[in-house]
């Protein structure tokens, strides 16, 4: 460590000072309270501590080395500074890293792909315009000249996109998010990322206690006490079609946690939709049905299909059980951070007796204050009228 001349000089007098004045080497009084002036402290134990302050450098975040979810560790000289999310499914990783209160400040560049950066961030991000876009499937070559410290992707980019950054000396963090453990070690992930593990800890604290409330709520439930549910994703494309999702994904698991049978177990593919016909649909008639519709139009198509005289031989549309999934600036079905919201809805919706406190309204205001330290007039600007049509 370098001494600065002038530490070195005050160093020097005050050893002379010493010397002289024969002072004891313990000047304290019995009971700093008494002596409110020195606080019982010694002098020159106080000057020494100020010439050893001035002597010292700034102190910087040392080494870290961070393990992520799939094995992969990365160690970094301090902690980044500079971070870009991509890849697709960018919006996911955003949105956990945004419930850190230092990600705004950290966060430089983030390619923006079909569930649109703009849809939510400009509601808690002042600086996004500040922030390097990227268009979708943005490769090493558009990221590297942003010189960026670390770059965070969904695992499955991990070959497409992970391997040639690394390739190139641009470290590498991946996050999974598909299932509530998953989220809870990316969390803690981030926590190491960010050097702040108590905002993880709370972070995952107010998740688990949801989710152990909604089990509360539910356990015990015998199979026939247990409605059969259908959850469908509205797929727009060149043909109409309707989708179900894998067994081990989130939306399955949802249908289970809030007290569900999930009819399609069983029958779809795995890592990835798979379509399926209206005969199979009829053939399930499941009491509930719950509709996807990523780009917020549920509603409209539930209201189509309910004209419809094929849909209106099923249970669930003749009993009026066929609900949109609720959408605010994304669907509350995906691995994204508003799952466990998703979760809190379909409970009141599949086992509505069993979770009459839940008052989801208050969840909403709840989940948007504590993870985005949004205001509640903020939350019934910017939040609430995009629900308005989905909540009970």
């Amino acid at each position: 460590m370098k001494i600065r001349p002038f530490a070195l000089v005050a160093l020097l007098l005050l050893l002379l000072v010493s010397a002289c004045s024969g002072t004891p080497e313990n000047n304290s009084v019995s009971d700093p309270a008494e002596n409110p002036s020195d606080n019982g402290v010694d002098t020159n134990q106080a000057n020494q501590a100020t010439v050893e302050e001035e002597m010292e450098e700034p102190a910087e975040a040392g080494p870290i080395t961070i393990t992520d979810i799939t094995g992969h560790t990365v160690t970094l000289e301090r902690l980044p500074e500079k971070i870009v999310i991509a890849g697709r499914a960018t919006f996911m990783v955003q949105d956990a890293m945004y419930l850190f209160p230092e990600a705004a400040s950290r966060i430089a560049g983030i390619e923006n792909r079909r569930q649109s950066v703009y849809t939510f961030l400009p509601v808690i991000d002042p600086t996004l315009d500040d922030k390097t876009m990227f268009e979708a499937n943005a490769g090493p070559e558009q990221i590297a000249p942003l010189n960026p410290d670390l770059v965070i992707l969904k695992s499955f980019m991990a070959e497409q996109l992970g391997a040639p950054l690394e390739a190139i000396g641009i470290p590498v963090v991946y996050m999974d998010l598909e299932t509530p453990e998953a989220f809870y070690q990316d969390i803690m992930t981030l926590g190491q990322v960010f050097g702040n593990p108590e905002r993880a800890e709370e972070i995952i604290a107010f998740y688990q206690q949801r989710v152990a409330a909604v089990a509360a709520m539910t356990t015990g439930l015998t199979d026939e006490d247990k409605p059969s549910v259908l959850l469908l994703q509205y797929n727009a494309g060149d043909e109409i079609a309707f989708e179900i999702p894998p067994d081990e994904w989130l939306q399955t698991m949802m249908v289970e946690m809030a007290g569900g049978t999930p009819v399609w177990k069983g029958a779809g593919e795995a890592g990835g939709w798979t379509i399926v016909s209206l005969d199979q649909i009829a053939a399930w008639n499941p009491d509930q049905i719950y509709l996807i519709e990523y780009d917020g139009s549920a509603n409209e198509v539930i209201a189509g299909l309910m004209a419809d005289p094929l849909w209106q031989e099923l249970a669930a549309v003749q009993n009026e059980q066929f609900y949109g999934f609720p959408v605010d600036f994304y669907s509350w079905d995906q691995p994204d951070t508003r799952w466990i919201l998703g979760l809190q809805w379909l409970a009141t919706m599949v086992q509505p007796e069993l979770t009459a406190e839940i008052d989801i309204l208050a969840e909403v205001n709840s989940f948007y204050a504590e993870m985005y330290g949004m205001s509640p007039a903020d939350i019934e600007t910017d939040v609430l009228p995009l629900l308005a049509d989905d909540l009970p």
